[in-house]
């Protein structure tokens, strides 16, 4: 249900060349840009979908941040996945509500975030404790305090060990997620699905080899291209930018042990 925005509200701010700009209410407080100064007070109590003048009367748009929005705007330590490939490891998982899942390289937390809207009970692994307070952070603001509850992120080497057990899912975003494969034998329950995110080719190749000799069956290796269309009228043709490489998701399942 849509209500009005309030002090503490994450606001997406669209000017009329599409840029977006994401903003945190306060009460006095000012969003400068080069087309003037955007003042808080005049969202705030406002709806959403509201449109604001600047102090140089440009027009800005306002609406809450979608997901996808706010994992592109939001403040991060480590590159995140982008969204497009979020969106195709969630299916690849098959991620349910109350599925235990084990994510190691937590980052910014921007598929934390998506894992845990679906329900699932997170455990993270993040060498880096400042990674993992942002990821954590950021999933406060977005998801709210409550989500943190089945969020547990701790400060641990998946290449050494998985302490835990039992999970249904596990999701590897690092540089080597080949030596954490050889874990998941012992940590994913017969059946469970494992899926790496990669940037290179060779980093996938390995991966793949890792669970072939793990007990992996129905192993892939995608990506996935996302170009946009420009629709005017019967003026339609493909955009002239697209977003296409960014990654390789590799996939398995556990064999019964």
């Amino acid at each position: 249900m849509s209500r009005p925005y309030q002090v503490g509200d994450q606001v997406l701010l669209v000017d009329t060349k599409r840029r977006q700009y994401l903003v945190t209410l306060q009460e006095g407080g000012e969003f400068h840009t080069h087309s003037g100064v955007v003042l808080h007070d005049r969202l705030i109590n406002s709806e959403e979908g509201t449109s604001v003048l600047s102090s140089s009367n440009s027009t800005y748009l306002s609406f809450r941040p979608s997901m996808s929005e706010y994992i592109k705007k939001m403040p991060r330590g480590a590159q995140v996945i982008y969204p497009k490939d979020i969106g195709a490891i969630m299916m690849i998982a098959d991620v349910y509500p109350n599925a235990k899942v084990f994510e190691t390289g937590v980052g910014s937390g921007a598929l934390s975030m998506s894992l845990l809207r679906s329900g699932a009970n997170v455990f993270g692994y993040e060498l880096r404790e400042d990674f993992a307070n942002r990821a954590q952070e950021n999933v406060r603001i977005m998801l709210g305090d409550d989500s943190l509850k089945k969020y547990d992120v701790k400060i641990r080497n998946s290449y050494e060990s998985i302490e835990e057990q039992d999970f249904d899912r596990a999701i590897l975003d690092l540089p080597e997620p080949w030596l954490v494969v050889p874990h998941l034998k012992k940590a994913l329950l017969s059946g469970g699905i494992v899926v790496a995110y990669t940037p290179s080719i060779k980093q996938a190749i390995k991966v793949r080899e890792a669970m072939a000799n793990n007990g992996f069956s129905l192993t892939e290796t995608i990506e996935v291209l996302h170009r946009g269309w420009h629709v005017e009228g019967e003026a339609v043709r493909p955009d002239h930018r697209m977003v296409a490489h960014t990654g390789f998701i590799s996939s398995g399942r556990l064999l019964h042990k």
